[in-house]
């Protein structure tokens, strides 16, 4: 059994850094909101500010799963700590629920007790700038979690370009009130503003509790395992005489898992098989990055014991 450790390359920003960054926004996007829902008394961008603590929140829980991620494997986790990523995920999907109950609240009570707004240049000037300091940053988590197969930087992407959406449908929704003088629209768009980070909060969980229960790897990662598989059958002498089964993955945080069945004629010496065996999980592991591959050994003709009893079950 090998292994191989993601090597991102050199120019791309670690996900600890990102995170770091991330806080930093966070704060920055709460004070001007913040000042933006004073200065204007718009539910909005009050709901909108609200919402900046949340991405605060999770940016930090996130940094403490990320760096608790990385450490190496030891004798009481012997697959390492990669699964600790999923927990930054639910984590932000549960604080997200708790912020669109408050803003579903405080929306409510202005809904049916409306106030006249006040200064919108200012407060929409304030929104778009903190909107586009939190477009940015998602559009290089993104980046970051293709790279590093992150799930709490792909997770805190989301939820920011989720919050960048609400931001310009608030700014939208202002405006119309100005426009047309219907107070109580603000208060809706305020409502909607729950309602959609709601909707994102439940994604996050998903996500998360499929990656505690050892989902598969996605179609692609699977394709390029299967593909590499069937080069390698083709590329060595003994190809013909291998037969390959029993394939199963699962995804941990960022290591990616794959366990596989490879039979080889009964008279090969085991150092043969071995050799054999070798060479093909330095060819998977250089298919899928991050794979962690463990091939099982059997003669043409025997399937393992837990084959043979899912066979008799079914």
């Amino acid at each position: 059994m090998s292994s191989l450790v993601p090597s991102p390359s050199s120019g791309a920003l670690s996900p600890k850094l990102l995170l770091r960054i991330s806080i930093a926004v966070a704060l920055i996007t709460i004070v001007l909101k913040g000042v933006a829902g004073w200065l204007t008394n718009s539910m909005g961008l009050i709901s909108d500010a609200m919402e900046s603590f949340v991405n605060l929140a999770s940016a930090m829980f996130a940094l403490a799963m990320v760096t608790i991620a990385a450490r190496p494997a030891d004798a009481d986790h012997p697959y390492g700590h990669h699964k600790a990523e999923y927990f930054s995920s639910g984590f932000e999907g549960i604080l997200i629920f708790a912020a669109a109950a408050a803003i579903l609240w405080a929306a409510v009570v202005r809904l049916l007790s409306p106030e006249p707004l006040q200064q919108l240049g200012w407060g929409l000037a304030l929104s778009v700038l903190s909107s586009a300091l939190n477009a940015v940053l998602a559009l290089a988590l993104f980046r970051a979690a293709r790279t590093h197969r992150s799930i709490a930087l792909e997770a805190d992407a989301k939820h920011l370009m989720a919050d960048v959406w609400t931001s310009a449908g608030v700014v939208v929704g202002i405006v119309a009130v100005w426009l047309t003088g219907w107070l109580w629209l603000d208060p809706v768009l305020a409502i909607g503003v729950a309602l959609n980070i709601a909707r994102e909060g439940v994604k996050l969980v998903w996500r998360s509790s499929q990656g505690l229960m050892d989902e598969a790897l996605d179609p692609e990662a699977q394709a390029l395992l299967h593909a590499a598989l069937e080069h390698f059958a083709a590329s060595v002498p003994e190809g013909r005489q291998l037969r390959f089964d029993d394939i199963v993955t699962r995804r941990a945080g960022q290591r990616r898992f794959a366990d596989l069945h490879m039979h080889v004629p009964g008279d090969w010496t085991l150092q043969r098989a071995a050799s054999l065996r070798d060479a093909l999980e330095q060819t998977l592991m250089d298919a899928v990055p991050g794979l962690r591959v463990t091939i099982q050994l059997l003669p043409l003709g025997m399937e393992a014991r837990a084959t043979q009893i899912e066979e008799t079950t079914s």
